[in-house]
């Protein structure tokens, strides 16, 4: 083959076939019957408008474009973002599309009805909380992460990949596993397989110090499967619950006795509420609440003050 013929050919292979950037997380999701499961599972209506993460070159973007009222895209890569443009260029969709060219995580987002996203999974977790905490609250969102990601959302108390991540987020919202995605449906294909999760906030949300209930937890898992006791006589954590407990009585006019003891009222509380011995791999949302009211009640504080 002439060495023209041979340019012009790679070429035009490039622009179909383009070099995805592996640091972006990006596997583009190839499989038409995935993606249309994917859109099924939002239950898109005709009034809704649509937040999309990472379009890739439009696979997702084209099925909700034909259920939804309108779709903005965030997507981080310019080639990327002009391949999804040519895409709808001249169709009726053309107009029902806008591009948001950045990090999902910098960007500032618009309203939306719902959210879809074959997410980059290097972002997976701040993804989530920053949908959870957009305001106003959103109606659901499916998205799809690394199979063990999305398994430890779904987590209950007693499984193995129950941890921190799984109590927060069932806090909020209510997470159900509803497909799983084989690797071969991607190109490229990544390394893990994949699973699709669907994310309904609760609403009102849970009238909860969420940085207070976060830093409750934190105590909490560091190693779930000790006592609460076990965890909370680690040293630096008595030095901090201290350090803030006198500065909240400082500040609240409070007296701090002579003779008090941190590790004896961190104790006394854990002991008032029957969970010394309880572990967090088994402990459910209600008991984290129960205990972290009790610290609250207590005048311990989890956050600086």
């Amino acid at each position: 083959m002439p060495k023209a013929v041979k340019e012009r050919a790679a070429s035009s292979n490039r622009a179909a076939n383009p070099i995805f950037d592996k640091t972006l997380g990006q596997h583009i999701l190839k499989n038409p019957l995935v993606a249309q499961g994917i859109v099924e599972k939002a239950a898109l209506k005709a009034t809704d408008i649509v937040l999309e993460v990472g379009p890739g070159t439009g696979n997702l973007t084209v099925k909700i474009l034909e259920k939804a009222k309108k779709t903005t895209v965030v997507e981080m890569d310019p080639r990327l973002a002009a391949e999804l443009t040519k895409r709808v260029q001249g169709t009726p969709e053309q107009k029902k599309l806008d591009i948001i060219l950045g990090d999902f995580l910098k960007v500032d987002l618009p309203y939306f009805d719902v959210c879809i996203s074959n997410t980059p999974y290097q972002i997976s977790s701040p993804l989530v909380f920053k949908l959870l905490q957009h305001r106003p609250l959103w109606r659901c969102a499916v998205l799809m992460f690394q199979r063990e990601f999305a398994l430890r959302l779904t987590a209950k108390p007693g499984d193995p990949l129950y941890c921190r991540l799984s109590a927060n987020v069932q806090l909020l919202a209510k997470v159900d596993h509803v497909m799983k995605v084989g690797r071969n449906n991607f190109r490229p294909p990544p390394q893990v397989e994949s699973s699709v999760v669907r994310i309904e906030p609760r609403q009102p949300p849970p009238p909860v110090d969420f940085d207070e209930w976060d830093g409750l937890l934190r105590v909490l898992f560091v190693r779930k499967n000790k006592t609460c006791a076990a965890n909370f006589k680690t040293q630096s954590i008595l030095d901090m619950l201290e350090h803030n407990y006198k500065t909240y009585c400082s500040l609240n006019g409070r007296d701090v006795d002579m003779d008090f003891d941190c590790k004896t009222a961190v104790l006394k509380v854990l002991d008032g509420v029957g969970m010394s011995e309880m572990r967090a791999s088994k402990m459910d949302n209600d008991d984290f609440l129960k205990l972290l009211v009790a610290f609250i009640d207590a005048g311990f504080r989890f956050t600086a003050v």
